[in-house]
């Protein structure tokens, strides 16, 4: 079973508008709402490729009651922890030909009390899996290094941990003794991280990058190229994962989707060409679907056979 983390899920709210006025009122027809955050994207997907998941985080009044039966509705098994203050929303407005304007709440403010409760409750959850991911932001109130403290959990009950998140998250994770299995960065983040400008289109620089000190004892380093595909770094072997030229309709949650397609591949324990080449599947998938975090599964082989794996 993959354990999928989301510390600050989200009810997805979507108003599509031929134009936004400002200071003035807009009416909506169409609104699309589902249950949101990258880690819920990354156990949508897991679950429509039919692989096992459990998505656990917190969760808290009314917002939350509606999010947890929407995934009831969806079929995907959740144990999250109750808190006390309300599950956030986050807002897109899809406008003026292809625009997007975000209003996203911060969510809740989560005590020590409920910090402590939340990892005695992921420790109840570890036996039972075989693989964690943890997506995304943390809800206010945690400490930076909240997510090092998650794998650390998990490390020593032997469960992987695949981390998909930024800033200081990411360096206090990889700063710490026990690392999580595989990150994945963007061309952004890795700048951040090795304090210089990273070339995503040099991938003989981009070689050199990912053999830097602060990747020390991490597994799996992905590095998205957006059109280009993903560089990979997996132990001392390195790959460019070349895809196709596809039709993109909504990339929002790719991300998410390619994460999903890494733990469904590491979890089957494939070959390093068969994870990546399901995971760039997965993550053009979703692109192609005009909702965040969905995938169709009857075009899996089609697309999954016209990626390529290049030794780099």
């Amino acid at each position: 079973m993959i354990l999928t983390v989301t510390l600050n899920p989200s009810i997805d709210v979507s108003y599509p508008l031929e134009h936004l006025a400002t200071n003035t009122v807009n009416r909506v027809k169409n609104v699309r709402k589902t249950a949101g955050g990258k880690g819920l994207n990354v156990s949508r997907v897991i679950h429509q490729m039919d692989h096992d998941i459990l998505a656990t985080g917190f969760i808290g009044g009314y917002f939350g009651q509606w999010l947890q039966h929407q995934l009831d509705n969806e079929g995907i098994p959740h144990q999250f922890l109750s808190i006390q203050a309300e599950t956030r929303s986050s807002i897109a407005i899809l406008h003026d030909n292809g625009n997007q304007t975000e209003i996203l709440e911060a969510g809740p403010t989560i005590d020590r009390k409920d910090a402590n409760k939340f990892l005695d409750h992921f420790d109840h959850l570890l036996p039972e899996a075989d693989l964690v991911t943890i997506s995304g932001s943390m809800p206010q109130g945690l400490p930076e290094t909240y997510y090092t403290l998650m794998i650390a959990h998990a490390e020593k009950q032997g469960v992987k941990v695949l981390l998909d998140t930024s800033g200081a998250t990411l360096t206090h994770a990889l700063d710490a003794p026990l690392k999580p299995f595989l990150i994945k960065p963007n061309d952004e983040e890795l700048s951040d991280l090795l304090k210089h400008h990273v070339d995503k289109n040099d991938l003989s620089t981009l070689k050199q990058d990912l053999q830097a000190p602060v990747f020390a004892g991490v597994d799996w380093v992905v590095v998205s190229l957006g059109a280009a595909g993903a560089f990979a770094k997996h132990g001392q072997n390195f790959y460019h994962a070349v895809i196709p030229k596809i039709k993109v309709v909504n990339a929002v949650g790719s991300g998410d989707a390619t994460l999903a397609g890494l733990a469904m591949g590491i979890h089957d324990k494939q070959s390093d060409q068969t994870i990546l080449k399901t995971a760039m599947t997965t993550g053009m998938l979703n692109t192609m679907q005009a909702t965040t975090g969905f995938v169709d599964p009857a075009q899996f082989q089609i697309y999954f056979n016209q990626v390529t794996i290049q030794p780099s």
